[in-house]
């Protein structure tokens, strides 16, 4: 609910309201007779009949209406919440009742709003600002009601509509209930009840053109998928057609198609067979490499590292080349991608494959060694993980390569940090595996060190 000043109020309890965008600032009784405000009778909801309903509740109404701008003469200016008790003092100030009268029952004389000294410590039902405050909720309330019924109504006719329409109706049916999705939560319960999941996943098959799977896609991702719902959509022709349309469909696409196969294989039985196809992995690395958007390297990263805890995974990707790919992204990635792309790494180093790969690639130990001490903790720490690995498996070809980088002079840095014991311990360990190839003298020299560090 939005913070609203108090409205300034005169003696003798008239209530000015200002009715926003410029317009003239009324009294409640101007504001009911000009029917600004509504009525002042208790509104009530109507039944599918036109029949008279059982009067609303304004607890609940408010609670339903939390994020609608409120007009300030509603809101109690103890609290800055709307009022659902409206109680005037002598000064003509009014507030909520708990909240007035918590204050009294401190030892507090005075108006809260004013600061002055009371002369009369009874409180009085402000009826009319109440009633104004029961018609506004009320009818903001309805017509929200209205608005969610027409959305469903909408939403269900566009579900008859797909399953008859046949090539562009089809995709135009598709188009629109995307977009009433997104913006509509109550359309997501309706897809939902109603069976719409399997209406929509039913549309998806291996002769489905990239027009109607990529807006099925659209609308798939911003549901709640059931047990039954994820079972259905993890068959093998249509996981081959999301990795189709991952390779080819536009960026939006991708990172949808990226999404809805992450929650499909989540506590799937088969999901180490699904993520270990060579196709998926490739679509996924092209969308890490696209630097244009930033948003789906995010995605695809995080996917990487949620999938790489499968061993199959992490040949595949040895095998089709992810490790000099994703070195030569290191320097230009932000910090959440960055130790997303160092976690990966870290994982794949573990494997002979891996290792070699990152010996192999011009590019590992220099750029692992600027970022050491440069983004923070964890990603020194991933780093100094790989370049231990890579110094470990040719000590005089790497550990060179390294103190020739500037790493010795990076791990005095680390040592003298106020980072973990572990990550000094392991900074100590490898400048003492970088010095083995060097006379005392040399080393020093290499670290850059100044005469008082020396």
């Amino acid at each position: 609910m939005p913070m609203c000043q108090p409205s300034s109020r005169r003696g003798g309890g008239d209530v000015k309201f200002d009715t926003g965008g410029g317009g003239q600032v009324l009294d409640l009784e101007t504001a009911v007779k000009d029917g600004i405000l509504g009525g002042g009778d208790a509104v009530c909801a109507l039944g599918a009949g036109g029949g008279v309903m059982e009067k609303l509740d304004l607890k609940k109404i408010i609670e339903e209406l939390e994020s609608i701008e409120v007009p300030s003469v509603f809101i109690c200016p103890i609290s800055l919440e709307p009022m659902q008790d409206p109680v005037t003092l002598c000064t003509g100030q009014t507030y909520e009742r708990p909240n007035i009268v918590k204050w009294l029952s401190l030892g507090h004389f005075t108006c809260p709003t004013t600061m002055q000294e009371l002369w009369d410590d009874s409180i009085t039902p402000n009826t009319t600002l109440y009633q104004l405050i029961y018609s506004w909720f009320s009818q903001k309330y309805l017509a929200m009601k209205k608005r969610s019924e027409d959305v469903q109504g909408r939403v269900l006719e566009m579900l008859e509509t797909l399953k008859k329409a046949k090539g562009q109706a089809r995709v135009q049916a598709l188009k629109e209930l995307r977009r009433v999705v997104g913006a509509h939560d109550s359309a997501k319960k309706t897809v939902t009840d109603s069976g719409g999941i399997a209406v929509v996943s039913s549309l998806l098959g291996p002769f489905t053109t990239h027009a109607v799977g990529s807006e099925v896609i659209s609308i798939l991702v911003n549901l709640r998928l059931d047990s039954d719902s994820r079972t259905n959509l993890i068959q093998p022709a249509k996981i081959s057609l999301l990795v189709d349309i991952l390779s080819e469909g536009t960026i939006e696409t991708k990172i949808n198609c990226v999404r809805l196969i992450q929650t499909l294989i989540e506590e799937s039985e088969t999901a180490s067979e699904i993520v270990s196809s060579l196709g998926l992995l490739v679509g996924i690395l092209r969308l890490v490499k696209d630097k244009r958007y930033p948003n789906g390297i995010l995605v695809g990263l995080n996917f990487l590292k949620a999938i790489c805890s499968y061993e199959s995974v992490r040949n595949s990707l040895v095998s089709i080349g992810a490790v000099p790919q994703l070195v030569e992204l290191l320097p230009n990635l932000n910090p959440a991608c960055l130790e997303l792309a160092l976690f990966v790494l870290e994982v794949l180093s573990e494997l002979p494959g891996g290792r070699l790969a990152l010996k192999d690639c011009p590019n590992t130990i220099p750029n692992l060694v600027k970022l050491l001490m440069r983004v923070s903790e964890r990603c020194t720490q991933l780093a100094l993980s790989i370049l231990w690995v890579v110094c470990k498996l040719a000590p005089e070809e790497c550990a060179s390569l390294a103190v020739e980088a500037g790493l010795a002079a990076k791990l005095l840095l680390v040592i003298q940090s106020g980072y973990s014991p572990e990550l000094k311990q392991r900074s100590a360990e490898l400048l003492k595996l970088c010095s083995l190839n060097y006379t005392a003298t040399i080393f020093i020299s290499k670290c850059k060190l100044t005469r008082t560090i020396q």
